[in-house]
């Protein structure tokens, strides 16, 4: 488990934060940084919780919200695959809904879709993500650069930003958001995927504390290769160099080891032949007076 605390700018003045992510953290702060119960959603008990799942109609989003319905849950499922969402949802009860998640407008309409037909919001599973596959030099495509950070950075931060307030009014809940083993390494074939993967683990790190009070959990998942669509023409290149590919189970595995976790504002690393725990990330050397 990670020992580092992690913060943003917060409060009066908006300074707090930013020292403890410097490794400046005064006793009365520290104290008030492990304030506050979380209200976070467990595997154990996950009859009649209300779940939203980016990204739900394939792959890693697919195969927890099988094993959120499995305990009980009660899932909105969110995704552009119409057929493939439409599909899973009818097999597990559960809601679908077309979600851009690059759109703020419809992460909005995902979280008040789960209001409306279930009554509140437990649970925020941001999920989507998308391929890059290209550099910055001659390769370099604005289009598709704009389309990877939309989904896999905005759609994070549209999702939080949406889901924020339905978890408050439900007195707390747990949020998710898939990064990748590319957002704790560099990645020098793919800068651009690594780049928006990076942003998601200091995004997840850094809202830790702020919503720690109001008994929301943040926690990321950063699977390596996984066995998913995104992959793409990647996987014959993994499988001919003897790379490993994740089974998606395991990625699923470690969502619920997350979930069950005390902490805040971890990332779970996904690799094979690793046990699953939160990437230990070390503290950043604080100034010298």
């Amino acid at each position: 488990m990670s020992t580092e605390k992690t913060g943003g700018f917060t409060g009066e003045g908006g300074g707090g934060g930013l020292l403890s992510g410097l490794g400046i953290q005064g006793a009365q702060e520290s104290r008030e940084s492990t304030a506050g119960t979380f209200n976070a959603v467990r595997s154990d008990d996950l009859e009649g919780k209300v779940a939203l799942v980016t990204g739900g109609g394939n792959g890693i989003g697919a195969g927890v919200a099988r094993r959120l319905a499995g305990g009980g849950a009660r899932l909105v499922l969110a995704d552009i695959d119409d057929v493939a969402g439409a599909k899973l949802a009818d097999e597990l009860g559960a809601t679908y809904v077309h979600c851009d998640v690059s759109r703020l407008e419809d992460s909005e309409a995902a979280v008040a879709t789960a209001v409306e037909r279930y009554g509140r919001l437990d649970l925020a599973f941001l999920n989507a993500g998308i391929a890059t596959g290209f550099g910055l030099g001659e390769d370099f495509d604005v289009r598709r650069y704009r389309r990877a950070m939309g989904v896999n950075l905005d759609g994070v931060v549209f999702g939080m930003h949406a889901a924020i307030p339905a978890l408050r009014a439900a007195g707390g809940g747990t949020i998710v958001a898939t990064a990748s083993m590319a957002g704790i390494v560099g990645i020098p074939s793919d800068p651009v995927y690594a780049a928006n993967k990076h942003a998601v683990v200091g995004l997840v790190r850094s809202l830790a504390e702020d919503l720690r009070p109001h008994g929301i959990k943040v926690q990321g998942l950063c699977p390596s290769f996984a066995d998913t669509a995104i992959l793409g023409e990647g996987k014959a290149v993994l499988e001919q160099f003897g790379f490993p590919i994740l089974d998606v189970s395991s990625v699923v595995d470690t969502f619920v080891q997350l979930l069950d976790s005390d902490g805040t504002g971890e990332c779970w690393f996904v690799i094979p032949g690793r046990e699953s725990q939160p990437f230990a990330f070390r503290r950043a050397p604080g100034p010298r007076t």
